[in-house]
């Protein structure tokens, strides 16, 4: 399979989060993005680095004034005071409910709280640089099933499935995903189906296609009553406006088996081909395995190939995103498992 990589990852290194009222060293840390790549090439994949800018799709997916904040952030953090340079900046106001969020304020940490929906996704020197070539990789693997290819894989962090058209949040903070999806629409596909198998429900893809009938969303996840981001991933949403009926969510409760959690991708699978799709991308979050230090489905290693089966099954040419997973020594086998039960199933 096709396979690019973010050689600039790395540079988005922030050393520790907050997590239920704790300081902790991050769970989204390089060595994710480490262990697949290392999975990739001793299993004989290569990787290529992105041959695509993504600036024009990011500017269909993102708002302008979000995309300048994220471009300006480290440097605006650094002009407050010389020693921020050995600080991570995070929000402390919010502008919720009846509060306004169509000014930007000038305060810099009231700006990181407009365009943040947590204080759990830490900034660091190198965000930008690292979140833009993620996006690019995205944008080069959806340009190679757009030129024919049966299917590519975006090898990348941080991830982007919680960011939305002008909000950060869950380690995310372009979405990679919507990228590669709007391209692909850009290039010519009618209706992309974008999939979403991470523990964590796509909330930014979600909020980015609500009012759309060119890319359906499905979302499978834990459910949000328990389960971050809490404030989206219900049932009853369904789309709104032209997008009324394109959206899916599949909840699922913690403690969700193999057997239970397949068949809800049957579902989804269903729901793809009712749809008529001409292309698929899966924002490939890796966390629903039984091991993962924040989450609470039980796939075992060996589901993963299964899952790839599946969706090869599918028939639709696809673009696979990396998203979340953070049993980190585990990730690049659950994630090279994917891709070659997909290759091996799309070559029968």
């Amino acid at each position: 399979m096709i396979s690019f990589h973010n050689p600039l990852h790395y540079r988005h290194a922030p050393v520790h989060e907050f997590y239920r009222g704790e300081r902790v060293p991050c769970f989204e840390k390089p060595v994710r993005a480490q262990y697949v790549e290392d999975a990739l090439l001793e299993r004989g994949h290569g990787l290529l680095v992105p041959d695509v800018d993504s600036t024009p799709v990011l500017a269909q997916v993102h708002a302008p004034r979000y995309l300048a904040f994220l471009q300006n952030a480290w440097s605006q953090w650094l002009a407050l005071d010389a020693a921020n340079a050995s600080v991570q900046p995070f929000p402390s106001v919010w502008p919720v409910r009846s509060l306004r969020s169509d000014v930007e304020p000038d305060n810099f940490v009231a700006k990181l709280g407009l365009y943040s929906m947590d204080n759990g996704t830490p900034m660091a020197e190198g965000t930008w640089e690292a979140a833009k070539a993620g996006a690019d990789a995205a944008a080069s693997a959806a340009a190679r099933v757009a030129q024919g290819a049966r299917a590519a894989f975006c090898c990348t962090r941080p991830p982007g499935h919680h960011a939305g058209p002008d909000f950060m949040g869950g380690y995310c903070f372009l979405n990679n995903a919507a990228v590669a999806a709007q391209w692909l629409r850009n290039q010519g596909s009618q209706r992309v189906a974008l999939l979403d198998v991470d523990y964590h429900h796509g909330n930014g893809t979600q909020s980015i296609f609500y009012d759309r009938a060119d890319v359906l969303f499905i979302s499978m996840h834990g459910d949000p009553l328990t389960e971050y981001p809490f404030y989206l991933g219900h049932a009853d949403e369904t789309g709104d406006g032209e997008g009324a009926g394109f959206n899916l969510n599949l909840p699922l409760p913690a403690g969700t088996t193999a057997d239970e959690w397949f068949a809800a991708l049957e579902q989804a699978c269903v729901r793809i081909a009712q749809y008529r799709a001409d292309t698929l991308v899966v924002s490939l979050g890796l966390d629903a395995f039984e091991d993962d230090p924040i989450s609470k489905f039980a796939l075992k290693t060996s589901d993963f190939t299964r899952l790839g089966e599946r969706l090869a099954a599918l028939g639709l040419p696809t673009v696979f995103v990396l998203e979340g997973g953070y049993a980190a020594a585990e990730l690049g086998n659950n994630a090279v498992n994917v891709l070659d039960g997909f290759d091996h199933a799309a070559a029968r």
